[in-house]
């Protein structure tokens, strides 16, 4: 999964567990539940850090709505076959 991408909103929400259509409380409850499932130091999988940096990534982005907003016009600008 390449989340390096800010405009590959649809693997941010993938990431946290959320819909596309989802409110802000509910990503923010997708990153918690997320982040406590891939903390290094509560998961000792040898892809823990990856993933809560990956998770950490999508957090960034689709915890700010001005953040979000700037990366769903990128979307826009560049569409994809997502289903929503």
């Amino acid at each position: 999964m390449n989340t390096q991408d800010p405009t590959n909103l649809t693997d941010h929400y993938q990431l946290l567990d959320v819909s596309f259509n989802a409110s802000e409380d509910e990503i923010r409850r997708g990153y918690r539940r997320m982040a406590m499932q891939w903390h290094p130091d509560r998961n000792k999988s040898p892809d823990a850090t990856r993933m809560m940096q990956e998770i950490n990534q999508a957090w960034e982005i689709l915890g700010n709505p001005e953040s979000k907003a700037e990366a769903k016009r990128q979307t826009s600008k560049y569409p994809r076959n997502v289903i929503y």
